[in-house]
């Protein structure tokens, strides 16, 4: 069983028309991403622990911000299907500006319930399929840490489900950024069916972070 369980955040992405990439393809990490999540492994190796397995979400930009994992740690790459970014309505299109999604009207069906979200995947979905592949993936291993490479939304469903809070929220209060790394620990080790509670957050791209075009999901 996994010590510790590491989510981490891709890196910036190649966005210049700043649209919501979603599951898009072809949208991979720019110059600065990479940086970012070449810090990120930085980070992880520089804690001196033993890691175990690294797990990537199949997207361009989650695969890119594992290859420098990869490198520091000695892992292969294990890909999961279940730890992609939600799917969501708005994929290729602007959130800002005259432009936004949001301000066309043929968009605002998908505006009816934002507790659920009515755009795109349920929070509850997206919870249910993280928390299998974190669990499973933490159990599949005799000893060692555990590293995850996925997207913002689904580790921030994590956070708060872990800490019991409302999974509706305002996605601007995310606490998540750009190639973060939020880490995991069983409650009790002896019985994991007890379940997982968050023992650190960081970020070591947060100098890198101030003006990069960070558009996701919401």
């Amino acid at each position: 069983m996994a010590r510790q369980i590491h989510l981490v955040r891709h890196g910036e992405v190649f966005n210049p028309n700043r649209v919501l990439y979603g599951r898009i393809p072809g949208f991979g990490l720019s110059d600065k991403g990479m940086r970012m999540a070449t810090l990120a492994a930085t980070n992880l190796a520089g804690r001196e622990r033993t890691f175990a397995k690294l797990v990537v979400s199949p997207l361009q930009r989650t695969r890119e911000s594992a290859e420098p994992i990869v490198l520091a740690l000695g892992l292969d790459v294990t890909i999961d299907d279940r730890i992609i970014e939600p799917t969501n309505a708005f994929e290729g299109q602007p959130m800002g500006g005259r432009d936004a999604a949001w301000r066309k009207p043929k968009y605002w069906k998908y505006l009816l319930n934002p507790l659920r979200p009515s755009w795109g995947e349920p929070y509850r979905a997206i919870v249910n399929r993280m928390m299998d592949a974190i669990v499973e993936a933490g159990l599949s291993v005799d000893d060692g840490d555990v590293v995850l490479v996925s997207h913002q939304l689904p580790i921030w469903m994590v956070n708060r489900h872990l800490k019991k809070k409302s999974l509706a929220h305002f996605p601007g209060s995310r606490e998540c950024s750009l190639s973060s790394i939020t880490t995991l620990e069983w409650s009790n080790p002896a019985d994991p069916s007890h379940g997982l509670q968050i023992v650190g957050y960081v970020e070591p791209a947060a100098e890198l972070a101030g003006d990069s075009i960070d558009v996701g999901a919401v």
